[in-house]
Formats: C-alpha cells, structure tokens, sequence
C-alpha cells in the first residue's frame, strides 16, 4: 500500500511538474554563451601575453590555454555545421514555397519552412562568428610560438662585451649575493622555527620518512639488480650491462622521488617562503643532478671494481675520467644553482654572466685535458699507462672544448652555457638510454633469460620451460626498450629548451589524436577497442564451455551436433567482437560495408575461387584442423605444414620440395594428421620364428628388449600380438608407442638389430620361405609310344 501511494504522489508530481522544452533559439543561446566564454578565455591569454617579463614556462602554459580555445571552437563549428546540413535537407524535402495563383499549402508545412529559414540565417552568423574566433586563436598560438623561438635565440645568440669592469661588478654583487642570501635563509629559518615549529617538524619528519621508503626501500626491493656480488670474479657482460643500468635508474630515481616528496611536504604546510621555495627547488635539482651523472660514472667505469667495468679502461684511467666528468657536471650545475639564487635575490646581470663564462671555461679547459689523457687499456694488458683515445675522439674532445672556449670568449655566454649543459646532461642521458638499449637487446637474446638470476627465480616460481621463458626474455627486453625511451626522451627535451607543459600537451595527443593526412588514429581508442574484443573473446569462450558443459551434455546431443553448436556460437561471439571493438577504435562501419559492397561485386566477375580460398583460409585459421609443424596427408601431397596463409597452405615434403594447397582443397577433400593433438605413434615390428620355437619364450624376450629402450612409453605399454601360422613360420607382431613420431625409424632400426642379437643368443631361428625341388628319372622311349601326343613333344621332364 506504502509503495503504490509513493508511485502515485510521484506520477502526479511529473505530470504537474513543467517540462523545459528544447527549441531552436534556446540551442543557439547555449552556442552563443559556449563562443563568449570562449572569447573571453582568449582574451584574457592575450592579456597575459602582453604583461611584461613572460618568460618561456608561462608562454608554453599561454599556448596550451590558446590552443584548448581553438578545440573547443572546432568542436562547436563541426555541431552547427551539421546542424545546417539537416536543416539543409528538410528544407530541400519541403520544397519551395507555391507560386501565386497556386493552391496554398497546409499553415503548418509554412511555419515549419520559415522556422527552420530563421534559424539557419542565426547558425549561419554564429558559424561565421566561430571561424573568426578559431582563427584568432590560431593566430594566437603561432604568436606564442614566435616569441618563444625569438625569446630562445635571444637567450643563446645575446652577446656580450667581455671586460675587467664586468668581473669587478660581479666580484662586489657576488658579496652583496652572499650577504642576503645568508640573511634570507636566516630570517627564514627563524620564522619558521618561531612561527611554524609544528609544520617544520611535521615536514622534516615525513621527509625522513620518504627517504627511508625510497632509498632504502629500494635498496632492498632491488637489491638483485643494484649491488655487486662479491663472489662473482668475472661477471658475465649482461650482469655488468643490467647493473650499470639499473643500479643508476633506481637510485637516481629514489633520490628524485624524497627530494620531490619533501619540497612538496615543506610548500604544502606552508613552511616555504615564495623567495626561499626557487632556491630550494634549484638545490634539489643540482643535488640530483650531480648525484644522476656520479651514479652513472661510477657505474660505467668501476674504478674500484675493474672487473665490473663497461669500457676497457685503465684503473688510473677510469679514476681520471670519472673525477672529470663528476667535476664538470658539478660545475654545471653550481652555474644553475648560483643562476637562480641570482634571479631570485634580483642581483644584477652582470653577476649571472660572469658565473656562465667562468662555468663554462671551466668545462671547456677540462675537455681539453681529457683530449690529453691516456687511459684505453690495450688488448690482452694490463699496464698502468695505457694508450690514447682513438684518433676520431681525441679530436672531438678537442674540438668541443676549443668551440667552448672560443664561444665563451667571443662573448656569447648564454650559448656556452647552454653547450656545456648538452654536453654534461644530455651526454649523460643519451649514455643512460644507450646502456638501456643494450641491457634490452641482451636480455631479449634467444636463451640468455633463461640463465639470469630473474629468469631462475621465474622458471622455479612458476614451473617455465625454456621456451616460456625466452618469451619473457623478449618482452622483458622490449619492456626495457620502452623504458629507457621513456626517461631519456624527457628529459633530452627539457635540456633542449622544452617545457614539462609541452611534453604533457604531446604525450596527451600521442595517445588521444595522431593525424595522418584526413585520418585521426587515437591509441586510446585503439586500446580501449582491443581491451573490448579480448573481453567479447574471453565472454565467448565461457559461454561455449557451459553451453557445452551445463545444456549440450545434460541434453545428451550428439557429439557432432555438441561441436557445430560451439563452432558457431564461437563465430558469432567473435564477429560482434571484432565489430564492437572496430567501433570502439573509433574505425567508420560505413567504409567496411564499402568494401563488402566492392567485394561483392568482385566475387560476380569471376573472383568465387579466390574468395573461397579466403574463406577457407579463415576456417583453417580459427578451427585449426592442423597447424604448422604437422604431419599431414591430403590426396597425393605428404608432408610437414609450413605456413597457413589466408589463400594457400605451404606443404614441405620430406625430400624438400614445397608444395603450395589450395585452401579449398584443404577443407573439401580428406586430410590426415599424424600429429592433429599430439606427437605420439604407434610403431609395429613383424617378427617370424620357426615351428618350433617356444611362442612364450618369443614374447617374452620381445618385450624385454622393447622396455629397454628409453624413448618407448610405458602408458600405452608395449605388447606382442601373436597373428598368425605362416607357410613356414610362427608370425608375432611387435607394437609400442612412441613420444615423438619423428624417432620411429630410428627405434625400430635398433629394435630389429638387438632383436637379431637376441635371437642369434638364444639359439631362436627366423626362418625364410622354402621351396622343395624333386627331380624325376627320364622316362624311356617305349614309355613315350604309349603316351598320347608326339614322341618328341617330351624330351626331358622335370617336377617341382
């Protein structure tokens, strides 16, 4: 009772309640207000684009804005276009309006014409309103993209007058820097510590935290992968390969993730003051900095662990060329560091110059003196000096460190600072994706997986043969393939003047909208209509099992009818996936049924036999009657499946020739498949013994010399069948199975060998077929008178 007055009371408030009714005006009011907001949000980028003293991270955010607002005016283009096109066609199915001195028309049908006249001239102005817009906004983005390549050249090509007055500017900012700096960073702490006492500690804490979940934490779940093992005196390449990466990656990576997460707990319980947050994010990265490329110098050159080294260097050698390259990244990063102290303290430019060109001689002296160092160890020696670099090495390390220099003093610091920076960082990052690579196309080797601790570890774990396990070698080399991809490529595009937002913008397109001419490829897309068909594939193969199982069995059909009904509810299910996955990829329906339109009338000009080949092919594919690497027998054709295609089969027989099989053929004519579930066979070996002979006896040592031999299975067992009285012997049969088919004539050639020895032992006789010659006397002539025939017709007789 409760419930149907609660239907009631609710029925009756619907029917009072007023219905919002959609009309024409009302949806070009919503485009209206779609076009203001979006002039609006246009209009601000462009005052913000105006302000003085933009530099290149706000550009990259301005452009993503101005780009989003060119997006969503296509978007609301494209619905008033086909809006127009359907009003389009009614008006051309109305028709024009009747001529004077014809019959009126219906008051409704005129209505409607004019209606739809109104709001056709209203989409017309509001689409030309959003071309206007769109290209304004296009002409936004290609102005935020000028000035950031013109910012970019100004920064590198900016020349400056090298002189003594410059330095001696710098020297008295230098103190004046070093005086606020330390008076910014005191006053800072004493606030903190007076004010914000709980906040600190609270974010100290968490920091500390964080490091112990990072650093250690990944010390131990790595620990495989990162640390050396003592006992191993020559480790093989792919361990030095995997340790010099990953040991690098992880640890550099722990240390990134506790000195974000601790800047993130400082700035988010407001400890951090706005002057006080840029130099401690530039700390942060110089610490990180320096620690990545020391990680990965000493990962590469071992200077302690000469067995663990990646290049054939020296002991002395390897110590140079790690100082060296630590050296140089630190001071790269120390002219960053002291750089954004500077902007933050708003000390004078001259300051910041004088840091780059000193930075920058710096690196270029040092590359001059490794062009100098001797440290390659010769083949099969071990000497302390070593020999130089080969020549093409030397004279790049010169090369670059002379550029550096002169760069630096023709005046153009900005680009000597940036060309030291390329060659410290992104050296760096290409030697890290590099060993990646190679640490990859290691592990993906055939059989080399196999044979690491990870692919002992898995093969023990999960029970893997050989073959699954350098499957997974495979896709772990790949996997690591995409990995060292993925960090490197960042990070060369942030050294490389890119921002976070671009790479963001490119990574979100890449995977929602590739274009290709007039085609858009969305991964997303695609993706989501693989996850759809692997369900659709995955619902189908359960459905055919308790179909089968819980209807067809307790039914009890046929056994022939139980495999039609699973064979067809298979092609169904996999047809509406396919087709629900094709959808969801965002791939057009209308252009396959194109194509099944054009492959219809291609099957009408005479193409029945090169679609019926397809089909089969088709069938072969998805039933597999056979598969490649089977035994078959069809008509006069034997041998070995070598390739299913969608027109024909390849058949290799056992003297090499390849025969190619029609598809149809296959599936219209009997075919024999020695190895349709399995490799397993039946051999036989006919044995005769002579009358005679104890047929216990002769089984007996049948079978004991059938079980000695290891390749026979022992389910089925062997056995001996006595078949039959020959004309001259007892005739025994010798039947056993066999794993593989492929041995049976080499087991039974050596079944009959020991099976001669046997009997020769055992006094056994195997008997020939006989054939008894009788010689009859010559009968006398006055035998043959009485003889009827001719007296000459016998000259001679001769019985068998």
């Amino acid at each position: 009772m409760l419930l149907s007055i609660l239907v009631m009371a609710v029925a009756s408030h619907a029917q009072q309640a007023p219905r919002a009714e959609v009309t024409a005006d009302s949806i070009n009011d919503e485009v209206q207000e779609t076009l203001a907001a979006s002039r609006q949000k246009l209009s601000t980028v462009r005052e913000r684009l105006e302000q003085p003293g933009v530099d290149d991270m706000r550009l990259a955010e301005l452009r993503v804005q101005a780009e989003d607002v060119a997006s969503e005016v296509q978007g609301t283009s494209a619905e008033m276009e086909t809006r127009l096109a359907q009003i389009e066609a009614r008006l051309a199915d109305l028709g024009e309006p009747p001529a004077a001195g014809q019959p009126p028309e219906a008051a409704a049908v005129t209505e409607e014409r004019n209606r739809l006249t109104t709001e056709r001239a209203e989409l017309t102005v509001l689409t030309d309103d959003a071309a206007g817009l769109m290209s304004s906004a296009n002409q936004t983005v290609a102005t935020i993209s000028t000035l950031r390549r013109d910012l970019f050249a100004q920064t590198l090509f900016k020349r400056t007058q090298l002189s003594g007055e410059l330095f001696v500017v710098a020297g008295e900012s230098l103190v004046l820097e070093i005086q606020e700096l330390g008076g910014a960073l005191g006053s800072w702490l004493s606030f903190a510590w007076k004010f914000k006492k709980l906040p600190l500690l609270a974010s100290i804490f968490l920091s500390l935290g964080a490091a112990l979940v990072f650093l250690s934490g990944g010390r131990r779940l790595f620990a495989r992968l990162i640390l050396r093992n003592a006992s191993d005196e020559w480790p093989t390449y792919i361990k030095r390969l995997s340790l010099a990466f990953w040991s690098t990656v992880t640890r550099t990576l722990s240390l990134a993730a506790f000195l974000v997460a601790s800047f993130l707990f400082l700035d988010g319980f407001n400890v951090l003051r706005r002057d006080i947050a840029p130099i401690l994010a530039a700390l942060f990265s110089f610490i990180w900095f320096v620690y990545f490329v020391s990680q990965l110098s000493y990962a590469v050159l071992s200077p302690r662990h000469s067995e663990w080294r990646l290049v054939r260097v020296t002991d002395r050698g390897a110590q140079i060329l790690v100082t060296a390259i630590v050296a140089m990244a630190a001071i790269n990063g120390l002219d960053y560091l002291l750089g954004a102290i500077s902007e933050v303290l708003s000390a004078p430019l001259e300051l910041t110059i004088a840091k780059s060109v000193v930075a920058s001689l710096v690196i270029g002296v040092i590359l001059l003196g490794l062009s100098f160092v001797r440290p390659i160890m010769a083949e099969g020696k071990a000497d302390a000096e070593g020999r130089a670099w080969p020549r093409w090495l030397g004279y790049l390390l010169r090369v670059m460190g002379v550029l550096l220099l002169l760069t630096v003093l023709a005046g153009y610091a900005g680009l000597a600072r940036f060309v030291a920076t390329q060659i410290v960082l992104t050296g760096a990052v290409l030697v890290t994706v590099y060993i990646g690579i190679l640490s990859g196309k290691a592990v993906g080797k055939q059989g080399v997986f196999a044979h690491t601790a990870v692919g002992e570890r898995l093969g023990r774990r999960f029970n893997l043969g050989e073959v699954a396990l350098d499957q997974v070698g495979l896709v772990a080399g790949l996997a690591i393939y995409v990995f060292a991809l993925l960090l490197g490529i960042p990070l060369i595009l942030l050294t490389w003047g890119f921002q976070i937002t671009d790479i963001e913008v490119w990574v979100y397109r890449f995977f929602t909208r590739i274009t290709i001419g007039n085609i858009s490829i969305s991964i997303v897309g695609i993706l989501g209509g693989l996850l759809l068909f692997g369900l659709g594939y995955l619902a189908t193969k359960w459905i055919q099992r308790w179909i089968d199982s819980h209807v067809l069995e307790r039914s009890q059909v046929d056994a022939g009818v139980r495999n039609s009904v699973k064979t067809g509810i298979g092609y169904l299910g996999i047809g509406l996936a396919v087709i629900v996955g094709v959808s969801a990829a965002g791939v057009n329906l209308s252009s396959l049924a194109l194509v099944a339109s054009a492959l219809s009338v291609g099957i009408g000009f005479g193409l029945q036999n090169v679609v019926s080949n397809f089909v089969s092919g088709l069938i072969l594919l998805v039933e597999r009657p056979f598969k490649v690497g089977d035994h078959i027998v069809t008509g006069t054709t034997e041998g070995i499946v070598k390739r299913i295609s969608v027109r024909a089969t390849e058949v290799e027989t056992f003297r090499k020739q390849s025969i190619i099989v029609p598809n149809s053929d296959l599936i219209n004519a009997p075919v024999g498949n020695w190895t349709h579930r399995n490799k397993v066979q039946r051999s036989e070996v006919p044995v005769s013994v002579a009358y005679g002979t104890d047929p216990e006896k002769v089984i007996a040592i049948l079978l004991e010399i059938v079980e000695a031999v290891p390749e026979v299975l022992r389910n089925p067992e062997p056995h001996v069948d006595f078949m039959a009285f020959g004309a001259s012997s007892l005739d025994f049969e010798l039947r056993f199975h066999l794993a593989d088919y492929t041995d049976g004539i080499r087991i039974r050639a050596l079944v009959r060998i020991e099976i001669l020895r046997r009997f020769e032992k055992e006094g056994i006789e195997i008997p020939f077929a006989r054939q008894d010659i009788m010689i009859l006397p010559r009968p006398r002539r006055e035998d043959l008178k009485s003889t009827t025939g001719p007296a000459d017709a016998v000259e001679d007789g001769a019985g068998v």
